[in-house]
């Protein structure tokens, strides 16, 4: 597909998952296969039928009563050596808890992982994976631009006693070392969208785990183990929650990293709550639907935008999704401040639709030569889309956008759906 031309119907079918997959996660052989969507509602709740429930239960205790102190010590020592979820009844608050078991398991379905592991944040599931890998030794990172603003700087500042080596990816196999414990991507990445081939790259590093951020596309729009990856980080805050309601970030993995991850978590307290686990299992159960309905309405304002004198470039990913990237021939403060019905904020994958500047605020710790070499311009506005009318919404972007026009002038991109405006 040309690079320099808008589909509707690929875009459409880039959206439009349905198709079944084999999975494994908490299955025994008798298990049918189950469509994405049917996993989605009912991933995670499998057992409530059989307890006379439909809703999953909150379990909010922060400890749990044991009268067999043996037994206790003898499980507790397992898992100090092994990492392994705890067999039969919860300790300790810190250790696990069943309501976020549910959304565990239910979100390693959807990946096609063997688990997940969540934390109270994003940054806290990365900051996990990178003492997993610290503590083997292995402290040397391999990370393309653009990332997260915030993963960037926890990469760049070294905080966690890493150190980031920043290459395009051709260069990921050259720049691979001895002490290499992880190479990191985010494709689609944030904020400009870019694509990366997630396969060549899991191919060139050999065998250092790849980490790919899939929290723009979310399982409905690709499931990067499938492509070779090993560990698949999200911010759950965004798209699996879902409503603006709730911060989290969970890694789907297989189990031998999972546990490692379970330590580093009980060591660090950087678990989630309870009633945050209970709105993401409720999230993952429309997750399909909003991103499907979502990315529609970001398909067609994509097109308005790059038909516009107004816009200079937009950037819309081959995927599909729900976010847009573009840039105006204006001042972004402008448009900024100029919205009604659209919400300037930070943060992306609400039912409602958010807009704001990198440079200004997500990406804004990163420094300024590294955010223009990554492409992450002064003029560079982010759209996460919601599910308002896109009638709506585009009525208030072109109220925003104001009267000014533009010159019109053409620019090419590389990878990406750059829609340019005519």
């Amino acid at each position: 597909m040309d690079s320099g031309n808008f589909d509707a119907h690929e875009a459409h079918h880039a959206y439009d998952v349905h198709h079944a997959y084999d999975v494994h996660h908490a299955y025994d052989a008798s298990d049918e296969v189950r469509a994405l969507a049917t996993e989605a509602v009912h991933a995670g709740r499998d057992d409530l039928a059989r307890q006379g429930l439909h809703a999953p239960p909150i379990d909010l205790s922060t400890t749990y009563p044991s009268y067999d102190s043996r037994d206790e010590a003898a499980r507790i020592d397992a898992f100090a050596a092994h990492g392994a979820s705890l067999e039969g009844p919860p300790v300790y608050g810190r250790l696990g808890n069943p309501t976020v078991a549910r959304f565990e398991t239910a979100l390693a379905r959807l990946e096609g992982t063997e688990s997940a592991v969540a934390f109270a944040s994003g940054m806290a599931a990365l900051s996990a994976v990178l003492l997993v890998r610290n503590a083997m030794g292995l402290r040397h990172v391999v990370a393309v631009r653009p990332l997260y603003g915030c993963s960037d700087h926890l990469l760049t500042a070294g905080l966690l006693g890493t150190e980031v080596t920043w290459v395009d990816p051709a260069g990921i196999a050259d720049a691979l070392r001895p002490d290499t414990g992880l190479v990191m991507v985010e494709s689609p990445a944030n904020p400009t969208l870019a694509e990366l081939d997630l396969r060549a790259i899991a191919h060139a590093c050999g065998t250092v785990p790849l980490l790919a951020d899939n929290t723009f596309a979310t399982p409905v729009l690709q499931r990067p183990v499938e492509q070779g990856a090993r560990l698949v980080l999200h911010s759950a805050t965004k798209y699996l929650g879902g409503h603006g309601d709730v911060m989290a970030g969970v890694v789907a993995c297989d189990e031998e990293f999972a546990r490692r991850l379970r330590q580093v978590r009980f060591a660090t307290g950087g678990v989630l709550h309870p009633l945050a686990g209970y709105l993401l299992l409720r999230g993952l159960s429309t997750l399909p639907v909003r991103v499907r309905a979502a990315s529609s309405n970001a398909a067609e304002l994509a097109r308005r935008l790059a038909a516009d004198p107004r816009v200079d470039r937009v950037h819309y990913p081959r995927l599909g999704g729900a976010m847009i990237a573009f840039e105006v021939h204006g001042d972004p403060h402008e448009l900024i401040a100029g919205v009604r019905l659209i919400t300037p904020a930070v943060s992306l994958g609400s039912v409602d639709t958010l807009i704001q500047h990198p440079a200004s605020i997500s990406h804004r710790i990163v420094d300024a030569e590294d955010r223009r070499t990554s492409g992450v311009s002064d003029r560079l506005l982010r759209l996460s889309v919601g599910l308002e009318d896109v009638e709506d919404l585009w009525r208030d972007l072109d109220g925003a956008l104001g009267t000014r026009r533009g010159s019109g002038v053409r620019t090419r991109g590389s990878n990406l759906l750059d829609l340019k405006c005519d």
